[in-house]
């Protein structure tokens, strides 16, 4: 699996990860054992937060680390109806109960609400200072957002951005991309396939990773991974149940495409035009 410096942490991280979304209907046992073997494949990212499945992710998500806490960087993130000051600082407390540690890895803001930012991002310095996160971000922050975070506490210390992100999504390759980029801000792309569409093989355009595939030994799902990290700012969170799905996606954390399937694949999946504001699920 390959890692690559995250933001200005120093910390190498592998530019494929494993979500957690929507996980909560799904057999604790099949969580937990996808989990395991991602983080056998060096998958050892693992984004969750408070909101998915009303804190069950998080517990299942602490289950799974019993005996591997020491080998994972654990991200989950507090609600903006519960981002004030004393709000953050209650809700991570929650999580860690959850997750059956006593830190955080990255404790995000998951989008900005109406309560002031600076009194979050001071609640986050907060939890730093008393070791119960290591790092901290914020998710679905466009230019503007991310911007007067790093204005605020400067961006050496947000992390990392973490954004809607596949194949059938690039917005935020216009403008956000470049911004986080100057600012040593990492971008996570979550929901990388976005409904799978995009990777049918019977279409033109999932027929270009399907071919690109081949020369690998890989699927499709694999080459659009291989894709969207192909930047160094640029990592990545999918979600996998199926042991297979799991292995397939590790097997993008070590793929290298070339600069012609680059471009092939930027064909294929056009940017479009620049919307008037960040798209999220």
């Amino acid at each position: 699996m390959k890692s690559r410096p995250f933001g200005a942490t120093g910390i190498l991280l592998p530019v494929v990860g494993q979500g957690t979304w929507r996980l909560e209907s799904a057999p604790r046992p099949q969580v937990v054992r996808s989990l395991h073997r991602g983080i056998e494949h060096g998958m050892t990212h693992i984004d969750t937060a408070e909101l998915y499945g009303r804190g069950v992710v998080e517990e299942v998500v602490g289950e799974a680390l019993a005996g591997h806490r020491d080998s994972v960087f654990l991200t989950s993130k507090v609600m903006p109806e519960h981002a004030t000051f004393a709000g953050t600082l209650l809700a991570c407390e929650r999580s860690l109960r959850r997750l059956r540690t006593d830190h955080l890895d990255l404790y995000l803001l998951h989008w900005r609400g109406e309560h002031p930012l600076e009194e979050t991002l001071r609640a986050m310095m907060t939890l730093r200072h008393e070791g119960k996160i290591r790092h901290f971000g914020v998710s679905n922050f466009d230019v503007t957002d991310v911007e007067e975070a790093a204005a605020i506490v400067g961006a050496e210390n947000v992390a990392c951005n973490q954004v809607l992100y596949h194949l059938g999504e690039r917005d935020l390759e216009h403008v956000l991309l470049p911004v986080c980029e100057r600012l040593g801000i990492a971008i996570v792309g979550y929901s990388p396939f976005g409904s799978g569409d995009f990777v049918h093989a019977e279409s033109p355009a999932g027929q270009v990773l399907t071919d690109i595939g081949r020369k690998y030994f890989v699927s499709a799902h694999a080459v659009a991974l291989a894709f969207l990290v192909r930047r160094s700012s640029l990592f990545t969170i999918p979600k996998a149940l199926d042991l297979g799905h799991v292995d397939d996606n590790a097997r993008a954390g070590e793929l290298t495409l070339t600069e012609a399937e680059i471009t092939r694949i930027d064909w294929a999946f056009p940017l479009g035009a620049p919307l008037s504001r960040l798209p999220t699920l």
